[in-house]
């Protein structure tokens, strides 16, 4: 049986990361993961950690640890039961771990607990695993209800003394347990003078909802309160709880009887927790903000006791590489970012989490809609697909707007220069990872090499996105994170490059067959071939002296020779077929497009072993094999996709080749100068960035793309770069300030001498 992973345990280490609590995240040392499962509900985790014993790890945040469990149990159990003058019938919702139950049955006076938690994995795996908590749930006095907490109050109203609630943090499901309508059904369900207490947040993170919380109980309480608890393993090692009482005389911050057998709390602890720190205090007891400015918020002061201008962005297209760019974009507290997407939803959740940041919905195929939107800002960045850029250049230059995209300037593009110049605007272009850092780095050696009076003889560039290799383990040694049809199709591009002095030009079906092993470390087996036409970067990068320039691509050893096989055998073909249909086979499908005499695997593999040219029976096997994974050959109806080969398989490769939860990306990018010096010697430099995707976070493409995106944008509305006309990053004015912020991100080139 293969060892358990989780997405959340990386190189040893459990990482507790989460929008509730941006910035931060608790990390414990794992020994050995103990439980993995989807339940119903959630993802359930068990591990054993090195200092805190069992941890229990609900959609990756830590519910419970063996170390540090008693102090939130203690806190949340006895503070509303030691304060009841006689507290009998008790109800949990949550806490199927047990704890909750453990600490109740303290009180001699409890004569029945029933537990209602929503998922029966939570009490089943805690049993197995945290014993010590879930042991009491055995007591005859003791009933466990697996089912909904909502359903279960509104049928038993008016049946207990004490109602806790220990619920998760108020995203996804939970988040209904801190609304109203839940806290009126737990008033409802209390006898006369009960009380309830519920899991309250973190002061040091959630003091606004801690605030909203404590105003929508009082109006259903009379006595409402705040307390907390200090706990090592929960975000900033703190949590608090509302406590309320239906009895406006009970004095929620006095213990009416001591409790036995704890390690946490004690009387002076119960009285305590009730006394705030004085930024607390000051929030909800006056509504006043003494908490200290910094980051943004000190920025977002300043600018405004400076009256400085706001500037406002459009960003078109909602595409993973734009969270990264909105993200530096909106640093600057000045900026206003409006998002735009076709689907409103995709922009929303772009816009998720982003201060000064809006989403509408747009449809940039409108000229009308587009040419309004675009006069109403300062800047367009546009993200979109480029057969869209002339269009979006064209309503930018109607309202005198500055644009910015990552793609490579077009002809279309190119032919707007005058308009662009006439209007004033700048048109930042090809500022993405390649194009973008790729011309950052060409241009600074380049530069460097020719001030010094020695020349470039040789210019080779290789960039790749790529799984990382502890992800990379299918035939194609390839995942999608973009389009897969773009990236099929960019297969078939011709391609041409200066060797020697001569220019080389490759045809499309050929490409794969120039693919050659590349070197630049020792742990990673590359090939490379040209991509697009390099020949005029002996104009734009001003290198007329290079006798050889090569700018392309970087796979895994194998991609090239499988893509072949799929060019020879037609795969890749994107006219329609009229034969293609639901109700064949996936043989079928590949007998008919390789014209085989039928569709078995043996008569299938015969006919693609005479079509196509292995070199030896070992590779042939592997391309077969791979084949096989891919299901070319299963009795498996065929799912066609515009009614062609291509689209076909593209939808089958998506499913296959996706990356999966907790997995990593990999972007390699390295340039190889080869300089002759005015005494006639020659030295090998070479730029190289080996950046790796964070696993739950952004992937190193999108990082990669988006920021330097980012830094442009800014460096436009600051005018530094100012020069108006369609531009690329070819010059020395251009690439040194982009550069100087792109490594101040940690995203600059390693640069050696061979």
């Amino acid at each position: 049986m293969a060892p358990l992973s989780h997405p959340s345990i990386q190189d040893g280490w459990f990482r507790e990361i989460s929008s509730q609590w941006p910035g931060q995240a608790m990390t414990l040392k794992v020994n050995k993961i103990l439980h993995v499962e989807k339940s119903r509900y959630q993802d359930v985790l068990v591990f054993e950690s090195e200092t805190y014993g069992n941890v229990l790890v609900l959609d990756g945040v830590i519910q419970c640890t063996e170390r540090d469990e008693f102090s939130y149990q203690e806190m949340i159990a006895h503070l509303p039961l030691a304060t009841h003058p006689n507290p009998r019938k008790v109800l949990v919702i949550g806490g199927g771990d047990g704890g909750v139950v453990r600490e109740v049955l303290k009180h001699k006076s409890v004569e029945e607990v029933v537990l209602c938690d929503i998922d029966e994995a939570v009490i089943r795996v805690s049993k197995t695993y945290l014993p010590h908590m879930s042991a009491l749930l055995q007591s005859p006095k003791v009933t466990v209800f697996v089912g909904d907490g909502f359903q279960f109050l509104a049928d038993n109203e008016a049946a207990y003394d004490v109602i806790i609630t220990d619920s998760s943090d108020p995203v996804g499901p939970a988040e209904s347990l801190f609304q109203k309508p839940y806290f009126q059904l737990l008033y409802d369900a209390l006898l006369p003078g009960g009380h309830i207490s519920t899991q309250g947040e973190c002061l040091w993170l959630h003091l606004p909802l801690i605030s909203q919380l404590r105003d929508m109980t009082a109006e259903i309480f009379p006595v409402t309160q705040y307390a907390y608890t200090t706990i090592p393993t929960y975000p900033s090692g703190q949590i608090g709880f509302m406590v309320c009482s239906k009895d406006p005389s009970r004095n929620l911050s006095e213990p009416l009887r001591q409790v036995p057998e704890t390690r946490y709390y004690n009387e002076n602890i119960h009285r305590c927790a009730f006394i705030l720190p004085e930024f607390a205090r000051a929030i909800l007891a006056k509504g006043k903000d003494i908490r200290p400015l910094f980051g943004r918020a000190a920025a977002a002061l300043k600018a405004s006791e400076e009256g400085k201008k706001t500037r406002k962005i459009l960003l078109l297209g909602s595409g993973f590489v734009a969270r990264p760019c909105a993200e530096y974009i909106i640093r600057d507290p000045t900026n206003e970012l409006t998002i735009a997407c076709r689907t409103l939803s995709s922009a929303i959740a772009l816009a998720d989490g982003l201060p000064n940041a809006t989403a509408i919905s747009l449809d940039v195929n409108s000229t009308e809609a587009l040419d309004a939107q675009v006069a109403a800002h300062d800047l367009v960045i546009s993200l979109i697909p480029y057969t869209y850029h002339a269009a979006v250049i064209k309503s930018a230059i109607k309202g005198k707007t500055h644009v910015v995209t990552t793609s490579y300037v077009s002809p279309a593009m190119r032919e707007l220069d005058e308009e662009a110049k006439r209007a004033g605007i700048v048109v930042m272009n090809e500022i993405g990872l390649d194009p973008g850092i790729d011309h950052l780095y060409a241009v600074k050696t380049i530069s460097e090499v020719h001030e010094k009076g020695g020349k470039i003889k040789q210019f080779l560039s290789y960039c790749g996105g790529l799984p990382a290799p502890e992800c990379s383990g299918n035939p194609l040694g390839y995942k999608f994170s973009w389009s897969s049809r773009g990236v099929l199709l960019a297969l078939l591009n011709s391609a041409s490059y200066l060797s020697e002095g001569k220019q080389v030009d490759i045809t499309g079906s050929d490409l794969m067959g120039y693919a050659n092993p590349y070197f630049i470390s020792p742990a990673y087996a590359f090939v490379a071939y040209p991509n697009r036409n390099s020949v005029p970067f002996r104009e734009f990068y001003d290198i007329p002296e290079a006798e050889t320039i090569v700018r392309g691509t970087l796979r895994y050893q194998g991609f090239p020779e499988f893509i072949k096989v799929l060019v020879d055998l037609g795969w890749l073909d994107a006219t329609e077929k009229e034969w293609l249909t639901e109700d064949l086979t996936w043989a079928e499908v590949t007998q008919r497009a390789i014209g085989a005499n039928d569709a078995s695997e043996r008569t299938l593999v015969a006919h693609i072993k005479t079509v196509c040219k292995f070199p030896n029976e070992s590779e042939s096997t592997r391309i077969i094999s791979g084949f096989r994974w891919i299901g070319l050959f299963s009795s498996g109806n065929v799912k066609p996709r515009g009614k062609n080969l291509l689209d076909t398989l593209c939808a089958q490769l998506e499913t296959l080749m996706k990356y999966e939860p907790g997995e990593r990306d990999l972007v390699m990018l390295q340039h190889k100068f080869v300089v002759e010096w005015q005494d006639g010697t020659q030295q090998i430099l070479t730029s190289t960035l080996e950046k790796y995707g964070s696993p739950g976070g952004h992937s190193a493409m999108a990082v990669t793309v988006g920021v330097p995106c980012g830094i442009a944008t800014q460096l436009v509305l600051d005018g530094v770069i100012n020069t108006p006309g369609v531009l690329a990053p070819y010059t020395k004015e251009i690439c040194e300030p982009i550069r100087a912020l792109l490594e101040s991100e940690g995203l600059g080139l390693v640069e050696r001498v061979l």
